[in-house]
């Protein structure tokens, strides 16, 4: 018997898609624990003070955490109070990444901690584009008729 698989014709598996990833979204078990991994992310900046200069005093806000189907990575959102300019703290938190990690592996009950990967969350200014579109006169006009 051989152990190759055969090709399959729509497309699924390691040549048609992603691996681990399915069509349907993610599974009940990352949605658990990307969930788990905001909440605890949150709260530690919330309470901790960080050695680097550039986290001196600033508000980070985790808007959403995405986790791989093997939960080794995670991608966290986030966000600073009041302001735009996330990017300029992003390699900062590159470089607390290890020890956010270190947090999470004592918070969380997993066999091992994800390794936290930082995005700028573009949501809220791609919903103030879409609003801002929506309330332009000739868009009003057309959604009244």
């Amino acid at each position: 018997m051989s152990r190759s698989s055969p090709k399959r014709p729509d497309g699924k598996g390691p040549a048609g898609r992603l691996v681990g990833l399915s069509s349907s979204g993610p599974s009940q078990r990352q949605l658990r624990v990307s969930e788990e991994v905001r909440r605890v992310l949150a709260e530690l900046f919330a309470r901790t003070t960080f050695r680097d200069p550039e986290l001196e005093g600033v508000m980070i806000t985790v808007t959403e955490v995405r986790i791989s189907p093997d939960l080794k990575h995670a991608t966290a959102f986030v966000a600073r109070l009041g302001r735009t300019d996330v990017e300029a703290v992003l390699p900062a938190l590159k470089r607390v990444a290890p020890y956010l990690r270190t947090q999470l592996s004592h918070t969380l009950r997993l066999r091992m901690a994800p390794e936290i990967h930082f995005q700028p969350d573009t949501a809220l200014d791609y919903a103030m584009e879409v609003d801002a579109l929506l309330r332009r006169p000739e868009v009003k006009r057309d959604l009244d008729e």
